[in-house]
């Protein structure tokens, strides 16, 4: 199943193949996950976009293979999706580096007194 076209509407069922996660945690995880909100059609029907099948990974890998808890998923998908402690350029990541560097020496030179 291709999901490229980001405009692709796709039902819960198909999610479900795609991602290989139950339809009824997919309705769990709507309500637990602020951020994952599938639109819905007139009648009501759930319908979900290539950005709610990204999340539902993500969300399936901080759960499954992180061990986080529901709680910690959710704050970390937050952070994340704001782009919070993430480095946007390469003098921001050389900027971290060496506020780490600092405060290792600092550390160092504590452990030396």
């Amino acid at each position: 199943m291709d999901i490229s076209n980001t405009e692709r509407r796709l039902k819960i069922s198909e999610v479900s193949e795609l991602t290989h996660i139950a339809p009824h945690l997919l309705r769990q995880w709507e309500a637990k996950f602020p951020q994952l909100h599938p639109r819905r059609d007139r009648s009501g029907r759930r319908y979900y976009l290539k950005r709610d099948v990204e999340i539902i990974r993500r969300i399936h890998f901080l759960l499954r293979h992180e061990k986080m808890t529901i709680d910690g998923a959710r704050l970390r998908l937050a952070q994340e999706l704001h782009g919070e402690g993430r480095p946007k350029t390469n003098q921001e990541v050389i900027d971290l580096l060496d506020k780490i560097n600092d405060e290792v020496r600092d550390m160092m030179d504590l452990l030396d007194t």
